[in-house]
């Protein structure tokens, strides 16, 4: 069975030790490892527009190919993950807030931690020229499931619509804040004509999985390279179910 690893992350910087919300950062030193490593391995590094079309294909993946998305399109990306990237041509997601472009992430503060600044339009222009791929993560970041329809609606459609704007070029892959999906949701990004959806769900991607509900193993700060590569080779049951009823 074809086998795909997405890999999750969020911020990547130079972070205090910390205790709570580990997966939401991950250290520049350690990320710039894990690219090397990815490299001198041998791992074959795919966007998700590649990997969608592989997953749906019918030829054999390597076991060592990987997906590398960041949600939220944070502005240290550009600092810290992205020279890693170009050094390596290593193609990437990255999963952007339509209504938030160029502000905080303010919602990290409910957590105690300091909020963090989102790339602007013109930044994620040039990520677009730059051979990064940019997808949705909503409008405004919140938990979709058990939403209205017409809420579900904005969130997923509109955000988008403003993406394709900004960018001038089609987005064709969405990302569920926190995870969060149902049917109804599922149903709402299909219409709107994603070709892929990523969830939260640990588990490794496969021929089998849908394409509308991607499971993905979180980087986190803690994360040594070995820790790495046991989410990614050892780690492939899912934890949970895909899709959240």
């Amino acid at each position: 069975m074809n086998n795909i690893q997405i890999l999750m992350y969020h911020q990547v910087g130079a972070f205090p030790r910390m205790e709570t919300h580990r997966a939401t950062y991950c250290d520049h030193r350690r990320f710039a490892l894990q690219m090397r490593y990815l490299k001198l391995a041998g791992y074959r590094v795919l966007s998700m527009s590649d990997a969608v079309q592989a997953l749906q294909g019918t030829r054999r993946i390597s076991p060592r190919t990987v997906v590398l998305t960041f949600d939220d399109a944070y502005e240290n990306f550009y600092e810290y993950a992205l020279p890693h990237l170009r050094k390596h041509g290593f193609p990437a997601t990255v999963y952007a807030i339509s209504g938030m472009l160029g502000k905080q992430a303010d919602w990290l503060t409910d957590d105690g931690h300091a909020a963090a600044p989102l790339m602007s339009a013109p930044r994620l222009r040039e990520l677009l020229s730059l051979g990064i791929e940019v997808g949705s993560h909503s409008s405004t970041h919140i938990r979709l499931a058990g939403l209205s329809a017409n809420r579900i609606q904005e969130e997923v459609t509109q955000s988008k619509q403003e993406l394709e704007d900004v960018l001038g070029a089609t987005v064709k892959h969405f990302c569920y804040p926190y995870g969060s999906h149902d049917r109804h949701v599922m149903e709402a990004v299909a219409n709107a004509g994603y070709r892929s959806a990523t969830t939260c769900e640990r588990a490794a991607a496969t021929n089998a999985s849908d394409m509308l509900a991607l499971p993905r193993k979180a980087v986190a700060w803690g994360d040594s390279l070995l820790g790495v590569w046991w989410k990614m080779h050892m780690k492939n049951a899912p934890k949970r179910p895909l899709l959240h009823r």
